[in-house]
């Protein structure tokens, strides 16, 4: 089942997993929230991966380590916050899906499939 036919299913037919409408209606309201969660977390992630720099130095590697001012303040330094906003991004992420599939369950809103 592929994205699109499984969002089609969840706006259009309400008797697909039988049971009454009311738990139907608050499946599909909790299911349609993390499918957009999920949807802008990945693409925020992928723009922050993007827009990180790599840990590469290249050609300087060869010449030896010289410690730097930036080199002694990474930590507070841009490239470091673009990491830590791309975990906290994919770690929700993360729990979006486990959190989505585990609401997939139909037994948990007393649904009938």
């Amino acid at each position: 089942m592929n994205l699109l036919s499984f969002v089609s299913d969840l706006l259009i037919k309400a008797e697909t997993f039988g049971g009454n409408n009311a738990s139907y209606t608050a499946y599909r309201a909790v299911s349609l929230i993390f499918i957009i969660l999920m949807g802008l977390a990945a693409l925020a992630a992928i723009i922050l991966v993007m827009a990180t720099p790599g840990n590469s130095q290249g050609i300087d590697a060869l010449g030896g380590s010289s410690e730097t001012f930036y080199g002694k303040n990474k930590g507070r330094s841009v490239e470091s916050k673009l990491k830590l906003w791309t975990f906290i991004l994919l770690g929700i992420l993360g729990v979006c899906a486990v959190i989505f599939f585990i609401i997939q369950i139909p037994a948990i809103w007393g649904l009938n499939t």
